[in-house]
């Protein structure tokens, strides 16, 4: 019941986030965050014990803290890219909420990766995939609100000028081993069926939210139809995968 209201929290929160505008907006964004971090957190160590919900942390959201404050620095392995600052405090040049962004949807990524594939290395393809494709939608959305800016997006996708092609490429990069990580540092899957539901439903709702939000009421059609795309990939076969019997 508590993963249910953490969930229906957070879909409060992305429901209102077009309706607000400026500081409220941001605060829904680090509000949605933390929802969906707690989520995510609380489902791993209900479901799955202690060892993985403390892997999980460990892996996406101290690895996301490093790989970003190393990629706020260096320009590796995303691009030229800084926070303005609208996101609230930070640790080493990168606000709080973003290695939290990592850990919300590295989870329901990676269970969704298990319902399609069960053997190890497609598993991880998977749910590399599907955790960079999100991305297709957050960063058009964050860089239109102006919480972080690249410098010089000199390639870019169709439609989507302000986002460099080399941010897609490092994220799927650190996707896929971030979930290696995960698969090692958790330990092996349970045998028995899990209480998995609430993750599915945020990996779906994430999906076709997502491409509404954009489409209807942020105005980014064409991160609308990338993310629908790329996302798609996961989300479709997982929700066919679900409707089966």
């Amino acid at each position: 019941m508590r993963l249910w209201f953490l969930f229906g929290a957070l879909v409060l929160a992305e429901i209102a986030y077009p309706l607000v505008h400026g500081r409220t907006r941001a605060a829904l964004v680090v509000a949605t965050v933390v929802a969906g971090y707690l989520l995510s957190v609380t489902h791993a160590y209900v479901t799955r014990g202690t060892r993985t919900a403390a892997a999980l942390v460990v892996v996406t959201t101290g690895g996301g803290l490093a790989v970003e404050a190393a990629g706020r620095t260096t320009g590796f392995p995303f691009g030229d890219y800084d926070y303005t600052g609208a996101l609230g405090p930070g640790l080493l040049g990168v606000p709080l909420v973003i290695p939290l962004a990592w850990t919300w949807m590295a989870w329901p990524a990676w269970l969704a990766a298990g319902r399609l594939a069960r053997r190890t290395l497609p598993r991880i393809g998977l749910a590399g995939v599907g955790l960079a494709a999100w991305d297709l939608f957050l960063d058009p959305q964050m860089v239109s609100e102006r919480y972080w800016l690249w410098s010089d997006p000199a390639t870019t996708l169709p439609g989507v000028p302000d986002v460099p092609v080399s941010n897609y490429l490092g994220w799927l990069a650190v996707a896929i081993v971030m979930t290696a990580l995960l698969r090692v540092a958790a330990g092996p899957e349970p045998d028995e069926p899990r209480a998995d539901a609430p993750m599915y439903a945020l990996y779906l709702w994430t999906y076709a939210s997502s491409i509404l939000a954009h489409a209807v009421f942020l105005g980014l059609p064409a991160s609308a139809a990338w993310g629908a795309l790329g996302m798609g990939l996961i989300a479709v076969p997982l929700a066919v995968r679900l409707w089966r019997p």
